[in-house]
């Protein structure tokens, strides 16, 4: 018997992320499928808050019975986008208490991560229908805390994707690499810049067509200005960073200005795709498609990135019984985005109302998009001088 437990533990940890992906499939109860499994979930999820807010009031007309939705309308709508969060909310957190600290295969926390298929579908549906029963005060109550969730999320992405950015660069600038990576590294580099520069001159074009654009003017001019910091400060002599990391980090800042400048309402003159507004095209359609999917795909990403959290960096091998990823982080990145996908589907404001086939559309949304690529910046520029700062008081103190 314990023979047999033997090898079920050894075919789970011989299947892993390079395998191929029918063999993950048939082996439903591993952990590599059952990340795929979770996005699905997130992403139905997703898919229900933006239907309860744009198509809910016509067709989802049973609401009307449920006492805690005041004959419909505090269940759909923005409401409702905070209603399916909450419920997905919850689900990610009860998993997340139930998986945090597992740290071996074949564990009862491992195989309650990775299987259980059946308990946990209807676990989730539990968790879904059980906000719409709730009264609307405490539905309010967690719209204030999910501002503070989606900041963590964001907060949790950010860190992330400028550790990527720096191990691409450490990789790059390795023994190992250095030679067949130079030509590379500087093509890339190029290319970002080039990208950043258009970019740029675009969005003068597009959003900031008249002088009186000033706000538009000030966050394109302030996203040069910062992409000429980050530059500056990662090729100074102490620093020597390179030229790749701010060329992509230039590209992430220039893509949340541009993002932040969509979020503005569609009745503001610098904006000239409002001239079309307010009827939905296929653009509208494609964008709220692409906006979902990014989402979804972000959180998952970010969920799997749990050593770039560590504060104590382990040099060891895994062993081949270890966990692939933190199970617990998984799940709590997933049940911020939860918060995430409703701020941006309310637009930051639950009493905001929103076009259909829109997303992260209003002033408060612009803010955070704004907010959130100075913080960017700020973080990615400590990153950079942190270790020489901390030398430096080494140093002094010895």
């Amino acid at each position: 018997m314990e023979t047999g437990e033997s090898n079920t533990s050894n075919a789970r940890g011989i299947i892993s992320e390079n395998s191929p992906w029918f063999s993950q499939f048939r082996n439903a109860c591993n952990p590599w499928m059952a990340r795929y499994a979770y996005a699905l979930i997130f992403l139905v999820a997703n898919l229900l808050a933006w239907a309860a807010r744009d198509y809910g009031r016509t067709a989802l007309t049973e609401m009307e019975r449920l006492k805690g939705c005041d004959g419909g309308k505090d269940c759909l709508g923005a409401e409702g986008v905070l209603r399916v969060s909450l419920g997905c909310f919850i689900f990610y957190i009860i998993m997340f208490l139930s998986t945090a600290g597992t740290s071996k295969l074949n564990q009862a926390r491992d195989r309650w991560h990775s299987g259980w298929w059946p308990v946990k579908i209807v676990l989730w549906v539990a968790m879904t229908v059980i906000p719409f029963l709730l009264p609307s005060a405490l539905i309010q109550i967690y719209g204030d805390v999910a501002h503070f969730g989606a900041g963590v999320f964001l907060l949790i992405q950010l860190i992330s994707i400028i550790s990527f950015i720096t191990w691409l660069h450490n990789c790059c600038e390795s023994e190992k690499y250095a030679t067949r990576c130079h030509i590379h590294v500087m093509l890339f580099a190029t290319i970002a810049y080039v990208i950043c520069l258009v970019g740029i001159i675009l969005m003068y074009i597009w959003y900031a067509p008249k002088p009186s654009c000033l706000l538009n003017i000030f966050f394109i001019s302030w996203t040069l200005v910062l992409l000429q910091l980050m530059t500056s400060v990662s090729l100074h002599p102490k620093v020597n960073a390179g030229i790749l990391t701010p060329g992509l980090m230039g590209l992430y800042v220039v893509f949340l200005c541009w993002c932040a400048i969509r979020s503005e309402p569609a009745g503001e003159s610098c904006i000239r795709k409002s001239d079309s507004a307010p009827k939905t095209d296929w653009l509208s359609i494609i964008s709220f498609v692409v906006a979902i999917s990014a989402i979804v795909i972000a959180t998952f990403s970010t969920g799997i990135d749990s050593k770039c959290f560590q504060f104590r960096k382990d040099d060891k091998p895994p062993a081949e019984d270890d966990v692939p990823y933190g199970y617990g982080f998984f799940h709590f990145v997933f049940a911020t985005g939860a918060m995430y996908f409703a701020m941006l589907l309310v637009g930051w404001n639950s009493h905001h109302s929103m076009r259909k086939w829109t997303i992260d559309v209003g002033w408060t949304s612009t803010w955070v998009r704004i907010v959130n690529e100075w913080l960017a910046v700020c973080v990615y520029l400590w990153m950079l001088v942190a270790p020489i700062i901390w030398k430096c008081r080494q140093t002094g103190s010895a």
